[in-house]
């Protein structure tokens, strides 16, 4: 695969309320839909329940059933696949962004900032650490949902980092604070960032427009998409993010912030 190019297909779907056999169903259609040539595709947060703090029924280990569908996705269709979902470990329960690799390999990343409005943080337990994986010599940093109101969090620092992810169930009455914020973590870090939302309605009477969207280093918007249950692969271009950071090197006069 050409390292100056990056493939991201973003996965924009309706979650049918903790029914974790329809939607895994519904991914497997979606995945073998994809035309493009792909390499990573990213699933909405919580993919197979929806954002449900029923975590002790949902939660699954990571040898369970979901984290095995992933490896079998990944390894038939050659892809990286990304999306968080409700594991159980040492007793603890975590909104966990799994990264698996098509080689059975796979990387994570527990959710930092938990939403205490709708008391999340009574149901999980916090990760403690930032997660940047790779792949053809992109840096990739991983974030879900409530994340993205945390810009330390994000903090690009030296150049650690190509690609933000953000993967979300991030209501449609927040929505302008979705696509600002997006747009803000690309323009501060002078990164790629790839924001996946999920649409339709949930059990809580909540409404999500999906919203999801790619932004360019200067925070130039590539693509994004509003209601839709929908599909879309992204090329990141190499040459412009090298070129941006050159022709415009703000990264280096960021205050000197610790991340753990």
């Amino acid at each position: 695969m050409n390292q100056q190019e990056l493939s991201v297909t973003l996965i924009q779907s309706d979650i049918v309320w903790e029914d974790k056999a329809t939607n895994l169903k519904h991914y497997e259609a979606k995945i073998e839909g994809i035309k493009e040539r792909k390499c990573i595709v990213i699933l909405p947060e919580m993919f197979s329940t929806g954002f449900s703090m029923n975590a002790k029924e949902l939660a699954e280990l990571m040898d369970g059933p979901t984290v095995r569908w992933m490896a079998q996705q990944a390894a038939k269709h050659k892809i990286i696949l990304t999306g968080s979902l409700i594991i159980e470990e040492d007793n603890c329960f975590y909104n966990r962004m799994v990264w698996m690799q098509p080689d059975g390999n796979m990387g994570y990343y527990d959710k930092r900032h938990l939403f205490g409005y709708a008391k999340e943080d009574q149901h999980y337990t916090r990760g403690e650490t930032r997660q940047i994986v790779q792949v053809n010599g992109w840096r990739i940093n991983l974030q879900i949902c409530y994340d993205l109101r945390f810009p330390v969090w994000a903090r690009n620092a030296g150049e650690a980092y190509d690609v933000l992810i953000y993967v979300a169930n991030w209501p449609q009455v927040r929505s302008t604070a979705w696509k600002t914020l997006l747009q803000a973590r690309a323009i501060e870090n002078m990164c790629y960032v790839v924001g996946v939302n999920r649409v339709g309605n949930d059990a809580k009477g909540l409404t999500y427009s999906g919203d999801s969207s790619v932004f360019g280093p200067l925070g130039e918007l590539l693509w994004t998409d509003a209601g839709n249950d929908c599909t879309q692969t992204v090329f990141l271009n190499r040459e412009h993010l090298t070129g941006t950071r050159e022709k415009l090197p703000f990264l280096k006069d960021a205050d000197k912030y610790i991340i753990t």
